[in-house]
Parts: structure tokens; sequence; C-alpha cells
């Protein structure tokens, strides 16, 4: 017993510093790949939006896709577990993008800006991802009224949600010659890192920094997850709300530092489209595979976040395209993921 009650606070203490160090390493990752990615940007000439909503939202995204897709292929011998874990992954990355990741944005600036301080990020571009985000995430909320039974419904819905997702990419390459144009090219703020190693800055070199911070990512999520996934038994939640609430702050929120990074430069069109743009993909090809693949019932943990990713992003759209964003706007966001735990954790 005595040797249990020095060891337990001497591995908790271990353990956080565990995770202290993953962040770290996700910190450094993302100022390597947010470096390299503007310098790609710059390079093919494409536009922020393009950058943001595509390159950076889907490079960073696609680590944690792996995690439901895991859990509901190769999971546990659980199957019911498997599938909790799965729906929860799948529909906690859009709650917590939409909510959580938007708030630190605001946290990142308010000091600088001040409360009634503005973003100018490109409308037509977040106006956008916004559209087709609540349009196949409407879909995913029709869908859990549909008995599983109706397997052909609900195959139905996902194919309509994967075109979704096509048709977004192909209108998203297609506005990027227009906004060049206008202005809205995407510029690298600083010199390539590798650059300063002596390598040259070519298209080469650009995608091994690219690869560099991605791994480094990759590496970075991956540990921190295995030090939640220690520290889960003191919390004692289910399996679904765990993963509800745990494995987006895990594996999404520490890669949504290239938004903060970018926000703190002013590069507001960059910031949002990462984070609007991940809401797109998230909230188009995963939740199709769940829709078809698992129950996808209204439980009420399942059910409650995705009303409050709904209203969630109905509010950054309006704030958007109305009266232009705030920092206060987003402040509501994060208010929404407080009332979301407050409700399911009472």
């Amino acid at each position: 017993m005595l040797v249990d009650s020095w060891f337990s606070p001497r591995l908790t203490r271990m353990l956080f510093l565990e995770l202290f160090g993953y962040l770290l390493v996700i910190l450094v990752a993302a100022e390597i790949f947010v470096n390299a990615l503007e310098h790609l940007g710059e390079k093919l000439k494409i536009s922020e939006g393009v950058t943001g909503s595509l390159f950076a939202a889907v490079g960073t995204a696609m680590p944690e896709t792996l995690v439901p897709l895991l859990a509901i292929f190769a999971g546990t011998g659980n199957s019911a577990v498997n599938e909790e874990i799965g729906v929860g992954a799948i529909l906690g990355a859009p709650l917590m993008l939409s909510t959580l990741s938007l708030f630190l944005l605001s946290v990142a600036v308010f000091k600088k800006r001040g409360i009634q301080g503005r973003f100018t990020p490109e409308k037509t571009g977040i106006k956008r991802d916004l559209d087709f985000f609540l349009m196949a995430f409407t879909l995913a909320f029709v869908a859990m009224f549909i008995p599983h039974g109706e397997g052909w419904v609900r195959v139905g819905i996902a194919f309509i949600m994967v075109m979704i997702y096509f048709i977004y990419v192909m209108l998203t390459l297609r506005a990027s010659a227009k906004l060049v144009e206008d202005g809205h090219a995407t510029e690298a703020g600083s010199p390539m890192l590798l650059t300063r190693l002596g390598l040259p800055q070519n298209l080469f070199f650009i995608i091994v920094q690219l690869a560099l911070g991605l791994g480094l990512l990759v590496a970075g999520a991956k540990g921190f997850i295995h030090g939640v996934e220690a520290a889960a038994p003191i919390i004692g939640i289910s399996a679904l709300l765990l993963s509800l609430m745990i494995i987006p702050i895990a594996t999404e929120l520490p890669e949504k530092v290239n938004s903060i990074l970018w926000i703190r430069k002013n590069k507001d069109t960059l910031a949002f489209g990462n984070i609007t743009g991940a809401m797109v993909f998230q909230g188009t090809l995963l939740p199709a595979i769940g829709i078809s693949l698992t129950p996808w019932a209204p439980q009420k943990e399942v059910l409650l976040g995705v009303l409050v990713t709904l209203i969630a992003a109905f509010w950054l759209r309006w704030a958007a395209l109305n009266s232009g964003l705030r920092v206060w706007h987003l402040i509501v966001n994060g208010v929404l993921y407080v009332t979301y735990l407050t409700v399911v954790l009472v």
C-alpha cells in the first residue's frame, strides 16, 4: 500500500510530463509544416483559400482520420465498443473544430485586437466551406433517424455526402485563379526553414519539409493519444463520451496550432481555411462511413453534439457574412462547447 501511494503521484507526474513533451513536439512540427505549406502555395501560385481549406485542412486531418477507421474496421473484439469509439471520433472532430478550435483563435488575438477586434478571412472561401459543411452535416443529422434496416437509404445519403466533398474540391480549385488575381495569393512570411541548413529552396525540398513536419505532427499526436488513454481510467466515462471529448482534442486540436500561428501573423484566410476546410473534410467523408457501417443512432451525447455543431457553424456563417467576424463572436463558440460538456457530464 505504501509503495502504491508513493508510485501513484510519481507516475501521474511522469504522465503529465510526457503529455507536455508531446505537445512541444506538436508545436515545433506545426511551425515546420506551416512554413513549408506557405512556400508550397507560393510556388504553385494558388490562393490562400486553397492552401488553407484543402492542403492544410486535409494534410493535418489525415492522421486523426485513421482513428475512427481503425476503430470500426480493426478495433477490439467488442464490436459495440468499436462502433461507439468510431461514432464518437467521427462526430467529435466537427464539434471541436466548430467550437473549441475557433474559440482558441479569439484567445490568440484577444490582447492584440480586443473583444471588438475584427477577423478578415476572404469571405467567398469561408462561405463556400460553411455552406458545404452545413449541407453535409445536416444530412448526417437526418440519417440518425433512419432505421438501420433501411440500408439502401443510408447508403444513398452516404453517397451524396461523398459527392458533396468532391464538388467542394472542384469549386475550391476553380476559385483559386480569380482569388490570386484579386490579391489573395499565398505568400510565405519567412524563409523556408531547410534553406537555413544550406539546402536549396525548390519544390523537392519544400515537399521534404512538409513530410518532416507532417511526420512529427503524426508522432506527436499519436504520443499524445497514448498519454490521454493512460489518463482515461482516472476520468471514468463511457467509450462513446470519451471518444467524443478526448480523441478529437488529442488528434485534431494540437494540429490546429497551425491556425493559431497564422492568426497571430494576421493571415486570417489561412487560419480560418485550415479549420473550416477541415470541417468540410471531417463532416462529409467520415460521417458517410459512419452512416453506412455503424448504428448511427440519436443517443443523447451524439444528438446533442450534432446540434451544437450545427448551431456553431450557422452562427459563424451568419457573423462572417453579415456584421463581419469579431473576436467576441468566436467566444460564443467557446461557450457552446462548455455548454455541451456541462450537459453531457452532469
